[in-house]
């Protein structure tokens, strides 16, 4: 399926990148290489991850062994990257908007 990034979705890419960059150097690459890989997968499977328990459109996936939640719309032939949460942040009702 194609994948489009909202402007928040990019956003937010913009800021783990920077935040993970100045903190954490080393861990920075992983954590991009992790998000592609991920992004991937829902493309080829947009099914595969749970409904989001705030909005039944919207599904969630974590990211494994790093802390980052993708949420993200599917319609008929296009994956919607809607957010890019950091799990331990707190998000108002699964909204990723």
């Amino acid at each position: 399926m194609k994948v489009v990034y909202t402007d928040q979705a990019l956003r937010d890419l913009d800021a783990i990148a920077d935040w993970l960059t100045a903190h954490y150097p080393k861990v920075a690459p992983a954590v991009g290489r992790r998000i592609r890989s991920v992004v991937a997968h829902i493309a080829r499977w947009p099914a595969s991850a749970r409904r989001s328990a705030g909005r039944p459109d919207v599904r969630v996936v974590p990211l494994g062994r790093y802390p980052y939640l993708i949420f993200y719309r599917v319609t008929a032939d296009t994956v919607e990257i809607l957010h890019i949460h950091h799990a331990a942040r707190q998000r108002p009702d699964d909204d990723p908007s």
